[in-house]
């Protein structure tokens, strides 16, 4: 397809297919050896995307810039939602700019990871003896997938 140049205007079917990268991450895909200079895009739905640069420093550039415009774009998110049962749920992410310094956003994320190590841990070690049965099986489940990509 034809290259984007800034003051052109998108097309709809252009616009469908790009990928929203508020709360996302880009890291080195280490474990992915079939090509080289392969890295991850970690998107805030859970998906991941592989991308392969021409070389290393491209590869590096790409990853940094990408993990920057999300920062940017990240803003902490909301409190998980609260109901009469005890149900988890995942906290709503917001796709709005971020107010937060950069000190400020590393300070938080660092706070945010402290917070969902123990999560997990706690999580891990507090997980019932007997055998959980369905729909409870699987709120288990999804809150440790959540701790784990958190």
């Amino acid at each position: 397809q034809e290259e984007y140049k800034p003051g052109k205007s998108l097309a709809e079917e252009e616009l469908k297919n790009a990928i929203s990268i508020h709360h996302s991450l880009a890291t080195r895909a280490s474990d992915y050896s079939k090509r080289p200079n392969v890295f991850y895009l970690r998107t805030a739905d859970w998906r991941v995307f592989l991308f392969q640069a021409q070389n290393p420093e491209q590869m590096h550039s790409w990853i940094t810039r990408i993990n920057v415009v999300a920062a940017m774009f990240s803003a902490p998110p909301f409190p998980a939602a609260i109901g009469s049962q005890k149900k988890f749920s995942r906290p709503l992410l917001p796709s709005s700019c971020t107010r937060l310094s950069q000190e400020e956003q590393v300070k938080s994320h660092e706070t945010k990871f402290k917070t969902m190590s123990a999560e997990l841990l706690e999580h891990r070690s507090s997980l019932p003896e007997k055998k959980v049965k369905g729909k409870e099986y699987e709120e288990l489940k999804q809150k440790e997938e959540y701790l784990e990509f958190e």
